[in-house]
Parts: structure tokens; C-alpha cells; sequence
């Protein structure tokens, strides 16, 4: 991979000087070979990684692994079907996959009820959609390659026989 990209994902708020440094390479051609990445779609965007565990603020936060089974439809294969998924709101990221489900979703909501109403709403009535089965996440210890600093850690106590 590209080394400004490596230093990128890493931490996407360094400047163009910054990473200039880091790289050897000049400012001029970092901030080209930035503008051409966003140009041609490489770097979609700049993202922060949130630890939703030490902002609740009294609101509960849900996020769910949805296993599903499609049927391919003639001519766009699974595309077609995943496009018309990934489109609603409830829906943060969508994979083709390989194994016993076709599609990994991952969905946000206010609640479990929320996610489970989008599942019987609208992902279960999809025609293409044989099955689902639904992983709710209970605590989240990294993300893209972020480890998470602890919150209220609950001590639990030594189990002796």
C-alpha cells in the first residue's frame, strides 16, 4: 500500500507537512497524490472512531450483526439486493461474504426493538431474502485497528471451588 495511505489510516487529522515528514517525500507531491486518492474514490473519507460506551448520557445505543441468505438475482448476482440493503439508514456497513451467509449488515438503533423492527419491517420482506440471524454486540474491545480504552470496569469476583 501506498505510504501516505499507511500513515492516513493510521491518523487521518495529520497535515499534509506532517506527513511530508514522515514519508521523505515533498509537501507539493503529497497533497497531489491526496487530491488524486479523493479524486478517484481510493480515500472515501475521513473518519473518527467514537467509544459509544463512554458517551451514553442516559441513551441507549444498539448496533447488530445481521446474517443474511439471498438468492442471487439472474444477471446482477448479489449486487443487486445488497444495493437495495446498504441503502436504508438503520444500515452502517454491508459485506459480501463468504460461508454460510451471503451478507454481513451491521445496523445502529436506539434500541433492540428499533433493530428488530427494521429486520421484520424491512430486510425480512425483501424478496431475495431467505434468512437472517441476528448477533446483537455487547461490548466492543477494538475498532479499525483502535483499541478502546476501558470505561466503568465492573470487578467481578474471584469464582474458588
Amino acid at each position: 500500500m501506498d505510504e501516505i495511505l499507511e500513515v492516513l489510516e493510521n491518523d487521518a487529522r495529520l497535515s499534509p507537512e506532517e506527513i511530508a515528514k514522515l514519508t521523505g517525500k515533498k509537501i507539493v507531491d503529497v497533497k497531489k497524490t491526496i487530491q488524486k486518492y479523493e479524486k478517484e474514490g481510493v480515500i472515501v473519507k475521513y473518519k473518527t472512531v467514537v467509544n459509544h460506551d463512554l458517551m451514553r448520557e442516559g441513551k441507549s445505543f444498539v448496533r447488530a450483526l445481521i446474517e443474511v441468505g439471498i438468492t442471487p438475482q439472474k444477471d446482477v448476482g448479489f449486487d443487486a439486493v445488497a444495493e437495495r440493503i446498504y441503502s436504508f439508514p438503520e444500515v452502517k456497513s454491508c459485506y459480501l461474504v463468504s460461508g454460510a451467509y451471503d451478507l454481513l449488515v451491521v445496523v445502529e438503533g436506539d434500541s433492540i426493538e428499533t433493530v428488530s423492527n427494521f429486520i421484520a419491517a424491512k430486510l425480512a420482506p425483501i424478496e431475495s431474502v431467505q434468512r437472517t440471524v441476528t448477533h446483537f454486540m455487547l461490548k466492543k474491545y477494538k475498532e479499525d485497528g483502535q483499541i478502546l480504552k476501558k470505561g466503568n470496569q465492573t470487578k467481578r469476583l474471584n469464582i474458588s471451588y
